[in-house]
């Protein structure tokens, strides 16, 4: 698993950089999308999270759901579009489960992607994440997971 400033990122995942989302695919034609540890540590402890609701749609590039922390509120940004098949509804009830296990327990929806081949392309996979979370991170001023 790549680790950058002390953030793991789990390289059979794929990643929006820009926006610290993680995708996997699951299976089914549909992917679980949740936020990346970087994105969990600069947020700092998260007090609610709230997904869009079942049958929703997601546009591309828009909000699958909403993050708020003691410092910051703000969208949780889908690179793909399509609907919300499922919700995580024990991030509803325990938000801070994404500061400690962003990766596993704390994912935010799954969702059924309008046009997955299109985006797939545009995110980077697990195994190339070092580099672009590296340069992402020096841009920020991010010092990195151990040190929030």
């Amino acid at each position: 698993m790549p680790t950058v400033r002390g953030c793991n990122l789990p390289d059979d995942l794929l990643y929006d950089v820009e926006n610290n989302i993680w995708f996997q695919e699951i299976g089914d034609g549909n992917v679980r999308i949740g936020m990346t540890s970087v994105a969990a540590a600069m947020a700092g402890q998260l007090v609610a999270v709230t997904p869009k609701r079942v049958g929703r749609s997601v546009k591309a590039g828009r909000s699958c759901a909403t993050i708020e922390s003691g410092k910051w509120v703000g969208p949780a940004k889908s690179a793909a579009g399509g609907e919300v098949v499922e919700i995580n509804d024990a991030i509803v009830n325990q938000p801070d489960i994404a500061n400690d296990d962003p990766y596993g327990a704390g994912w935010l929806v799954v969702l059924k992607p309008d046009d997955w081949d299109a985006v797939k392309p545009t995110l980077t996979p697990g195994a190339d994440i070092a580099g672009p979370y590296e340069a992402k991170m020096a841009a920020d001023g991010f010092e990195g997971c151990e040190a929030t």
